[in-house]
């Protein structure tokens, strides 16, 4: 049984303490097969009560490197749930429309309705990590106190920081459920799937120089989701860090994660009313009689 507490984010940590190659007792796809199908069933049962109770909402944040298998885990573990329930929405550079506004707006007309779940590929979160690596991105975004040294100004960092962490917990006031993870692959198994990529003429589509030039900047980038980690963590809102080198153990692991939470909600259909009983009762006796 897997003991998901191990991938909760600890403060002080840092990533050191988080192995990407991690897989416990689990040596091949093959060993999670059946357990990964089995939480796929349960998640799609508990989804259905979800839906119908209509009550809480679901955000699931997957922040990773390029090629950390964020696309893989939103077709892989939510395989099971009915789309009419499920949106997903991918954030990539943000449009004119959108950097006039705060750099939460075109998050906060992402999010679900209660009793749907909302998956950010990538989200608010790349405003603390993107932004930190390239300076322009700041220059951008038309801020009254702009200057050229901001992005090196740690108030800054804090305040935006402190500023996701209390969004955060007024979601979480408002009957959503947070799930925040980082998929932490390592430096060695990201440049085996850029070559694959390149390689295997079927992944052409997938490959963009982009990423080779951000890979460039990895310790940079390992720094900021270290800071990100430490300041954006909290009880209501925990991240967790999962090895994300061996896809299959990954999508088992988050899976586990979401049915457990989703069980914590004890979620029902919603109870039926006299009124309505009498309905499908005087229905049911209509239809028979036709």
């Amino acid at each position: 049984m897997i003991e998901t507490k191990r991938f909760l984010y600890k403060s002080g940590n840092g990533l050191s303490g988080f192995s990407p190659s991690f897989s416990e007792h689990y040596t091949s796809k093959k060993d999670t097969q059946e357990e990964f199908q089995d939480q796929i069933t349960t998640l799609r049962k508990l989804q259905s009560m979800l839906y119908a109770q209509g009550s809480h909402g679901i955000l699931i944040i997957l922040q990773a490197m390029d090629a950390g298998g964020k696309d893989g885990v939103i077709k892989h573990v939510m395989s099971g749930v009915n789309p009419q329930g499920c949106q997903v929405k991918s954030f990539k550079a943000p449009s004119s429309a959108e950097l006039a506004h705060d750099f939460m707006w075109r998050c906060f007309k992402a999010m679900p309705e209660r009793g749907n779940i909302g998956i950010f590929n990538r989200s608010y979160y790349e405003e603390v990590l993107i932004a930190k690596i390239h300076p322009r991105l700041l220059a951008n975004q038309s801020l009254p106190f702009y200057h050229s040294k901001l992005h090196k100004d740690p108030e800054f960092w804090n305040t935006r920081y402190k500023d996701i962490v209390n969004i955060e917990k007024y979601f979480v006031h408002n009957g959503y459920m947070v799930l925040k993870f980082f998929l932490n692959v390592s430096h060695e198994e990201q440049k085996q799937r850029f070559l694959s990529r390149i390689e295997n003429a079927a992944k052409n589509w997938k490959f963009l120089m982009s990423d080779v030039v951000e890979r460039q900047h990895w310790q940079e980038y390992q720094q900021a989701y270290s800071d990100m980690l430490e300041n954006t963590s909290h009880e209501l809102a925990p991240w967790y860090v999962i090895p994300a080198d061996k896809k299959w153990y990954m999508r088992l692991v988050i899976s586990k994660i979401i049915v457990d939470k989703l069980k914590g909600l004890n979620l029902s259909y919603p109870e039926v009313n006299e009124k309505h009983m009498q309905d499908i009762i005087k229905a049911r006796e209509i239809l028979k009689n036709e």
